[in-house]
Parts: structure tokens; C-alpha cells; sequence
């Protein structure tokens, strides 16, 4: 009997889930960055349930999804892996990208299910988006595609700026260094001085925030990195208590009190990990699952904030905005 449940232990990631369900649910190892305290009920989450409810599984009914808490340090991710794979999950979802690179490492054979605001092919993850060809498939989003366009749009709203700032997290490498080069590029084109400024603890964004004045920028830009998603209260006390104008990807800023966000919608694509981590503990293979790619871009303006600022910002984003926070 021993032998047996060793055999069962050590396939059981291979098997069908129908056949598993029959002895125990299937479960779900989920590799958040943040903690609990402020990422358990995030509007991602509630998309990816969504998304995990319309392939036919709930959470806490038929499926067990655990939870492992990088609380912002990506050096914990490779010590949660080896807990979630000690506990022979059936798929891993890797919401940011951290996660992801680590997530490839650590298993070659588990599905896992990523969203990265990156291009997965440029990051090594798929082969190509139609055809994953590996353990991984998920969702992705036009960031870096739009990342010029939070210049024109800050610049829009503060025209009399000729310099303006970038924040990196310099150990997110392959995002961080591309933004870099694309914002330069595109600053350039426009007459603009930018500045790349870098951060990738909690303490650092009080140093940054508090150079941007030194520097002269008249506005920032912050790329769509996940700790600074995690950290998106945090960026909004700053940017309003240094009156820096700033722009993110993401409108978890904006709610949060920041001036305008413009990016994809996360919603969406969370949904999608949701359904594709459905869909694969159904029997379905990763590598027959193309990556689906957000092409929705959402711009988000709180227009409180504008206020407290002195902005005036024109009527034709106001008019474009899907929401505006009055």
C-alpha cells in the first residue's frame, strides 16, 4: 500500500483531474507578491475566480486554491514554490512576473498559469503566444506597447513640464530596461528630458519622491512593475504629498488618490488566468492554450487630485476617460 500511494504521490500532476476528483479536490497553488493584509480581495482576484467559476469550479466548493504571500520579496518565491510543489498542487498561478521566472525554474512539469505585464516571448516563456509549446500558457497586456503614451498623456495634462521622470524597479531587468529605453526614445522624439529613476524597496520611494523636485521634472511616470502595483497606496500619498503630477499603469493608483492611470484592463486578463486554470484542471494542456493578449486600454483620471494639484486637466481626455473620480 505504501508503494502505492508513493506511485500516486508522484504522478499525480500528470493524471487526468477527473480521476483525481474523485479522491480529493484539485488544488490550486497561487504565488501572490503582495500579502494578505492587501492583496486577498483585490478586483484581480475576484477576476480570476470569475473566470475559475465560468470553467466550472469554486473556490471552497470544488477546488482548494492555497495562497503563498511573497510580501514584496521576490527572494521568498523560490522557498513558496517548493512548498506549493511539496504539496503536489495541480497548477501554479504566477499573477506577476517575478513569479513566473520563478515558477519556470522551480518546475518543468506542473501547468502554470502566468499573467506578466511583459512579452512572454521576450521573457523566455513561450515560445510563441499562439503556440506556448510548454508547462506555461496565460494572459498578458499591451504595456509596453502604451508606455509612450503615458508621456503624451502627462504632458498633455502638465504641458508647460519640458523634463519629466521614469520609475524603474531595477530588479525587474528585462521589463524595467526596456521601458527605460522605449521612454527615452519617446521623450526624445517629443523635446523632453526624462529622467530614470529606480526603486525596488518601500524605502526607496521616499528618496525618489523626494529628488524629483531636485531634478526639476514636472511630472512622473511610473512603469507597470508588480511591487509597484503592491505599493499603489503608497505611490498615491507620495505623488499627492510631493505634488508630483503622475501617471500609472494600472487604476488601482487612481483609487487610491493618484491623478490618471492608462494601461489594459487586468480584470480581463485575470479573468483569463481564472479560465485557463479552469480549463487545464479539466485535462486540458497548457501548450494547446495560446496566450491571450488584453488589447482593451483603459484611462482612469481622479479629478479630486487634479484639483489639489492646481491641474486643469483638458476636457478631451475627461471625455475619453472610462471613469473619472470627481
Amino acid at each position: 500500500m505504501s508503494e502505492l500511494i508513493k506511485l500516486l504521490g508522484g504522478t499525480a500532476t500528470a493524471w487526468p483531474l477527473a480521476v483525481r476528483a474523485q479522491t480529493a479536490q484539485p488544488v490550486v497553488g497561487y504565488l501572490a507578491q503582495g500579502s494578505p493584509e492587501g492583496t486577498a480581495d483585490t478586483v484581480q482576484l475576484r477576476a480570476f475566480r470569475l473566470g475559475l467559476k465560468s470553467s466550472g469550479f469554486v473556490e471552497g466548493q470544488n477546488v482548494v486554491v492555497e495562497y503563498r504571500w511573497a510580501e514584496g520579496r521576490n527572494d521568498k518565491f523560490p522557498a513558496l514554490l517548493a512548498d506549493l510543489i511539496g504539496r503536489q498542487v495541480a497548477v501554479i498561478v504566477a499573477p506577476t512576473t517575478p513569479a513566473v521566472l520563478a515558477a519556470k525554474t522551480a518546475t518543468n512539469t506542473i501547468p502554470i498559469v502566468f499573467f506578466t505585464a511583459g512579452d512572454p516571448v521576450d521573457l523566455g516563456l513561450v515560445t510563441s503566444l499562439n503556440l506556448p509549446d510548454r508547462n506555461l500558457t496565460g494572459a498578458t497586456t499591451l504595456t509596453l506597447e502604451v508606455g509612450p503614451k503615458w508621456l503624451q498623456l502627462l504632458h498633455d495634462t502638465v504641458p508647460s513640464a519640458t523634463s519629466l521622470a521614469l520609475l524603474i524597479n531595477p530588479t525587474s531587468p528585462n521589463l524595467a530596461e526596456t521601458q527605460a529605453r522605449d521612454m527615452q526614445a519617446a521623450a526624445h522624439a517629443s523635446g523632453l528630458q526624462l529622467h530614470v529613476l529606480r526603486a525596488s524597496t518601500v524605502a526607496d520611494l521616499d528618496t525618489v519622491f523626494a529628488s524629483i523636485a531636485q531634478l526639476g521634472a514636472g511630472g512622473l511616470v511610473i512603469s507597470s512593475d508588480s511591487f509597484f502595483f503592491g505599493q499603489s497606496k503608497q505611490l498615491a500619498m507620495l505623488a499627492v504629498r510631493h505634488a508630483v503630477p503622475t501617471i500609472f499603469g494600472f487604476r488601482e493608483f487612481v483609487t487610491a488618490g493618484g491623478l490618471m492611470s492608462y494601461g489594459g484592463s487586468l480584470t480581463e486578463s485575470f479573468r483569463w488566468v481564472g479560465i485557463y486554470t479552469g480549463q487545464i484542471l479539466k485535462g486540458a494542456k497548457p501548450a494547446d492554450l495560446p496566450v491571450q493578449r488584453s488589447t482593451k486600454i483603459e484611462l482612469f483620471i481622479n479629478l479630486q487630485t487634479a484639483q489639489a494639484l492646481g491641474i486643469e486637466v483638458p476636457p478631451t481626455l475627461l471625455t475619453r476617460a472610462e471613469d473619472v473620480i470627481e
